[in-house]
């Protein structure tokens, strides 16, 4: 049975038009993890959330894991319960898991990468240390032009499914979140590029110039460094540590290197923040037409 179904308005990028834009309506159901059908596809979704990284970092491992309890999370289905998921969402807490081969490698990985700060390496270490706390770690991915507005009702679902997880004595009372996602890195000179050839391929419309269907403004980042998931800037605005990571297996980028130049954000936020913060993306990302 679907959790619950949600329409949205899905923009046309192929528009002919360049003031007028054409929307799509899209039904997304949203479902439990179902361990039979969705493994394939959670697993490529892990791989893509981790880049050229995954690889070392046992997905099908934790693939398998977030299926292992199919009540906290969700999925996003277009056709049906037996189709595969566009999307998830799912927190796994890390102390229960800590002998699983995926949550080994990844404390390993996040405690690496967070060495990049030293006030957020301590508070991390210390946290994952003291049995007293209860760490969560936040998986969130989608395909790509999945609309963001889908986002905000799986946060609700999943402060639901917390709840009732606490009150059924599951070890679910966290403490703290760790969201881990995905930005990308233009150079002044690449964002002169992709704004001519838009320009020039007839696209740079009016409502393309001031936002775009993820609800991302085309303002230029101060430091060049932009979220593949718009929601990543509002999850921010509560973390008391943020931290940009390169990748490991990044491969050395010159003017020639083709494709994006992308990297890994580590994200700590106090659990206590999550009711607010599900409010907060609700507001920001509402579908069209509900503003």
């Amino acid at each position: 049975m679907s959790k619950r179904k949600n329409q949205v308005d899905h923009e046309d990028s192929d528009s002919d038009s360049e003031d007028t834009p054409t929307f799509i309506d899209v039904d997304f159901d949203f479902f439990n993890f179902n361990a039979t059908n969705d493994y394939h596809a959670i697993k490529r979704l892990l791989d893509q959330l981790f880049g050229v990284d995954a690889e070392g970092l046992s997905t099908h491992a934790l693939a398998d894991l977030v299926l292992s309890q199919p009540d906290i999370g969700t999925t996003i289905k277009t056709d049906g319960e037996e189709s595969s998921p566009y999307a998830f969402l799912s927190v796994l807490n890390i102390g229960v898991h800590n002998d699983n081969v995926s949550i080994k490698s990844l404390v390993e990985y996040i405690l690496a990468k967070s060495k990049g700060d030293d006030a957020f390496h301590e508070s991390l270490s210390t946290i994952l240390r003291d049995p007293q706390c209860q760490v969560g770690l936040v998986l969130c991915e989608r395909l790509v032009n999945m609309p963001v507005p889908v986002i905000p009702p799986m946060y609700r679902m999943l402060l639901d499914e917390l709840k009732d997880a606490v009150e059924e004595n599951e070890p679910f009372n966290l403490t703290h979140l760790i969201f881990i996602s995905r930005v990308y890195k233009l150079t002044l000179e690449e964002e002169e590029a992709m704004t001519t050839a838009q320009q020039q391929s007839g696209k740079a419309s009016k409502r393309h110039k001031s936002q775009n269907s993820n609800n991302e403004t085309n303002d230029r980042s101060p430091d060049g460094v932009y979220p593949f998931h718009p929601e990543d800037e509002e999850i921010r605005k509560f973390a008391s540590h943020h931290l940009i990571f390169p990748y490991s297996n990044a491969q050395p980028r010159n003017a020639e290197s083709f494709g994006l130049d992308t990297a890994g954000r580590l994200m700590l936020v106090p659990a206590a923040q999550l009711t607010e913060l599900a409010r907060v993306l609700g507001d920001v990302f509402q579908p069209p037409g509900n503003v």
